[in-house]
């Protein structure tokens, strides 16, 4: 991956609905060569689908919180399945240190978190959840 890959990519992050005409104006390239190295990133994986990306007014207006997740052993492969199937939970990480995961979670309302981090709790194979509210976004890239 060279420079005007990596300038692509950022294009296509900031807006994955752009044209190929968009984003050859962007990036001053002929229409052909941006479709060839998008099919490029597509065929060797790199780019492996496109996605939405929310507005920051709604994003401004829900609650978010990182869920820090304690398991018993062995029970991770069971509660991750359990964890994607909750539409709340956008991000889950395998972590080092005193968790075993991270989850990235948002909600419409406080209560609705509250209820989320409980259900997480619930889930077998969660020995103790740990959870931090984001009160703002400092960076976002």
């Amino acid at each position: 991956m060279d420079e005007t890959d990596l300038k692509l990519i950022a294009r296509l992050r900031e807006n994955g609905r752009a044209s190929v005409s968009e984003l050859a104006r962007a990036l001053k390239l002929s229409r052909t060569t941006v479709q060839s190295r998008l099919a490029r990133l597509e065929e060797t994986k790199v780019i492996v689908g496109y996605s939405v990306r929310l507005s920051e007014a709604y994003e401004r207006g829900l609650i978010h919180a990182y869920v820090m997740i304690t398991l018993r052993p062995k029970h991770a492969p069971a509660v991750v399945t359990a964890l994607k199937k909750i539409p709340a939970v956008r991000l889950l990480h395998s972590v080092s240190g005193g968790f075993d995961l991270m989850a990235v979670a948002a909600t419409g309302s406080a209560a609705e978190m509250d209820d989320l981090i409980d259900a997480i709790g619930e889930i077998d194979g969660v020995e103790r959840t740990t959870s931090s509210i984001v009160l703002s976004t400092k960076i976002d890239r």
